[in-house]
């Protein structure tokens, strides 16, 4: 087993990183930047070097600065985490050449399975469905026009390196496509160095289900059922869940089979997730790889009782898998939460700057995965992902409710955060009853950017008297004087949170 582990990442999943080395007698040691200095990842680990300035080209994604830092420390092993350099190929082949262990698959699996359209090829030939489009690269708008006729509108144009909703274009005629694919391409070679566009069916209305898989180097691969992340905003999930509520035992069997068979043909080992559409049908198809440790991974931790971090450091020191197939039982149900620092009522802008009060989620069923603490001045220069808030419960419906109920517990103050945005989500109707697809935020959103529903009328009218009541008591208290103005700070989302508790 390896003695020093160095995580070339940041933030939460630096912290969950280090927390399970430190549980396997394994040194953590990190790496950071000018803007996190004084980050939780570093307090955490037992050392720390610095690798540069802020920006992330600059720090993170610099792959000599990373093995360099983990030969200054002496570590035997690199963590990537995910984002950053985690599905980087090359960075994957020059940790290899330079003598330390990857925690994640070979470079080869990961050039086979990073690309979407060789992923496709790769899902084809293992006798699983896709979804109708091009398997390579687009050469020309004229070529894109022509696939766009044979597979029939809406469209999805994609990265073929990409992830994370760049280089996404939804077409829906043939007059959209040009511009579309002239800005597809050029956000993905902005985003990945890359500007390979393919073609993709647009499925309306499905389900984005994943099942996670891991195996080692003796031939072992299993699947730890599937999660539900159909919650999503401009591409990017915000709600997961496992299980899902439309999968059955049969659905469940059957993706997870089909995902076995695409990673054990591509040679893959480790932690990694094949990310399926679902239709209406319940038919699925293959969408892409992730070749890494997912950002939702804690809710299949929660359900099964596998720990993916120690299995993935297991198995990179090639220990065979601690468990087989039939050792996976799933129990109860989970739901995660970004907490995202982004402005809600402002377009779900970054909100950088100091926490100056943080009261963290507690409770039976809790689990808190966080980069935050109190006095952390949350930089402008990463994702704005402060921490993870997952809860378990034995059924989905005792989940639901202990989300909301810690949802409206948890704080954080001096900057915007989403959790205004999440104690509505998580009173919906629809979504209690687990009926929704890839649109749900969409549709959630433009019906609540509306200044009222037509089914909240009364409520909205009342909360408006209540308003205007309490300003006329507070200027009448203070004699009518205008040196004592009164504001809401009422924002509308935790308005709506109330409404619908209310209902």
């Amino acid at each position: 087993m390896f003695k020093k582990l160095l995580i070339a990442n940041r933030g939460e999943i630096a912290v969950r990183i280090a927390r399970a080395c430190r549980e396997m007698g394994i040194s953590p040691v990190a790496v950071y930047s000018d803007a996190d200095r004084a980050s939780l990842h570093v307090r955490v680990a037992d050392q720390a070097v610095h690798i540069g300035p802020s920006p992330s080209n600059e720090s993170y994604l610099v792959i000599e600065k990373i093995i360099g830092a983990a030969r200054s420390l002496g570590a035997d092993a690199i963590h990537p985490g995910y984002g950053f350099l985690s599905e980087n190929a090359d960075f994957a082949q020059a940790v290899e050449e330079a003598g330390l262990i990857l925690i994640g698959p070979p470079a080869s699996a990961m050039r086979l399975m990073g690309s979407k359209t060789s992923a496709r090829t790769a899902a084809q030939a293992a006798g699983v469905p896709v979804v109708p489009g091009t398997t390579t690269p687009l050469t020309s708008v004229e070529e894109a026009e022509s696939v766009g006729e044979e597979v029939g509108y809406p469209i999805m144009l994609k990265a073929a390196s990409g992830g994370g909703g760049k280089g996404l274009r939804l077409v829906r005629s043939r007059e959209e496509l040009a511009s579309a694919y002239s800005l597809a391409q050029s956000e993905a070679a902005a985003s990945f160095s890359d500007s390979s566009v393919y073609i993709e069916k647009y499925i309306e209305r499905p389900r984005h289900i994943e099942i996670q898989l891991i195996g080692d180097r003796h031939g072992n691969m299993v699947y730890l059922g599937e999660r539900e992340c159909s919650l999503q905003r401009r591409h990017q999930k915000v709600v997961e869940e496992c299980p899902s509520p439309v999968v059955d035992e049969n659905l469940r069997r059957r993706m997870g089979e089909a995902a076995v068979n695409v990673a054990s043909a591509a040679g893959y080992v480790n932690a990694g997730t094949i990310e399926f559409l679902v239709d209406s049908q319940r038919d699925f198809y293959f969408l892409e790889m992730n070749t890494r440790l997912q950002v939702e991974h804690p809710v299949t931790e929660l359900v099964t009782g596998r720990d993916l971090v120690h299995e993935q450091i297991r198995v990179a020191a090639g220990e065979r898998l601690s468990f087989a197939q039939g050792d996976i039982a799933m129990r109860g149900a989970a739901i995660e939460c970004r907490i995202y620092a982004e402005d809600p009522d402002n377009g779900f802008l970054p909100s950088p700057g100091r926490i100056t009060k943080l009261v963290e989620p507690a409770g039976p069923g809790v689990r808190y995965d966080s980069g935050s603490y109190q006095g952390w001045e949350v930089p402008i220069f990463y994702d704005p992902l402060l921490a993870k808030l997952c809860v378990w419960a034995e059924t989905r419906e005792a989940a639901v409710n202990r989300l909301a109920r810690v949802l409206d517990e948890y704080s954080i103050e001096g900057i915007s955060t989403t959790l205004p945005f999440f104690r509505a989500i998580v009173r919906d109707a629809d979504f209690r009853r687990g009926e929704f697809d890839t649109g749900f935020i969409d549709r959630f959103l433009s019906l609540n950017v509306k200044s009222q529903r037509s089914s909240d009328d009364a409520d909205l009218k009342l909360a408006d008297l209540a308003a205007i009541a309490a300003v006329l008591h507070a200027k009448s208290s203070a004699g009518a004087s205008e040196s004592s103005p009164v504001r809401s700070s009422e924002s509308r989302w935790k308005l709506e949170a109330r409404i619908a508790q209310r209902r």
